[in-house]
């Protein structure tokens, strides 16, 4: 289970270091086996470029390698995405994730050697974020095989979408004689189904990430009874967050503050309103201080 951090700004709209410091520890105390930045619940595409450098600086060097962390890159061009990438590594980014360019009408083709020409380039290993309903845009299993036939570096998948697709995508990758690791997100919708289909683990924004760190451990030591309780309690505050971008970059990130002991001082996106609050702040309280849980008991 690896959390993506959330950007937090502070009264003036800049990052808050704080903030990013805060979800760093605090996950990593619940069992993240990783770290991952400069996702979509990180607002990516509201940051700079001098921001994205900045938080890639700042996650490094308070992580201090006590695990892993990646980094989502994004870019137009392949040599924009490679800049971006060789800063990340420089910083200690031990794997990359490459989003597709923003650019919508061009045939798979087009993003399958842009992929490539990225990968025969980066030091590190890297994933594809495939999210067609996030990004528009993704390629087939068989272009996966491909690619991956094609580029050492590729090494896992980020996939979004529902456990059926998520499946299906897996089985269709084994029968092709491909072990590609795939994860999904989603913000932990169907966690359980999603490792019953053969998910190698969930890449999921900080909110509810210390009961969902805990499901999966349940999981993993096959206690079924504990993996569903906990999955059921916090159910009604992903669908909550997961209604859109929007609302989890708004909403979910403010649970995340509050669980962990501070507050959102400015939104570059969707502004909260006084039922939406009233809303968050009922989940927060229903999931309580942020903690390890992975011995709480259902």
């Amino acid at each position: 289970m690896w959390p993506v951090l959330y950007a937090y700004f502070d009264a003036n709209n800049t990052l808050d270091r704080q903030a990013i410091h805060a979800q760093i520890d605090a996950t990593i105390d619940a069992g993240a086996s990783g770290i991952v930045i400069l996702g979509l619940a990180t607002e990516v595409n509201r940051l700079t470029l001098e921001e994205k450098q900045r938080f890639i600086e700042w996650t490094g060097e308070h992580i201090g390698g006590r695990v892993p962390f990646a980094v989502t890159i994004t870019g137009d061009t392949a040599d924009a995405q490679l800049a971006l990438a060789d800063h990340a590594v420089d910083h200690g980014a031990s794997s990359l994730i490459l989003q597709p360019p923003s650019v919508r009408d061009k045939p798979e083709s087009f993003y399958f050697d842009f992929f490539a020409d990225v990968m025969q380039r980066v030091r590190v290993p890297v994933g594809i974020q495939n999210a067609p309903e996030y990004l528009g845009v993704g390629l087939t299993v068989q272009s996966l095989v491909a690619l991956t036939a094609q580029c050492g570096q590729f090494q896992w998948l980020k996939g979004e979408g529902p456990a059926t697709i998520i499946h299906s995508t897996i089985e269709r990758l084994r029968e092709h004689g491909s072990s590609l690791p795939v994860f999904n997100g989603r913000g932990g919708q169907e966690l359980i189904d999603n490792l019953r289909a053969g998910c190698a683990g969930l890449i999921v924004a900080p909110d509810s990430f210390d009961w969902q760190a805990a499901i999966y451990s349940a999981f993993m030591e096959d206690d079924q009874a504990n993996a569903q309780a906990h999955y059921e309690r916090i159910l009604p505050s992903i669908v909550f967050v997961m209604q859109s971008l929007d609302a989890l970059t708004c909403y979910g990130k403010r649970i995340a503050a509050w669980r962990m002991g501070f507050d959102v001082a400015h939104d570059r996106g969707m502004r909260p309103t006084a039922f939406g609050l009233s809303c968050a702040r009922r989940f927060a309280a229903a999931l309580g201080p942020f903690a390890d849980q992975r011995n709480t008991d259902r």
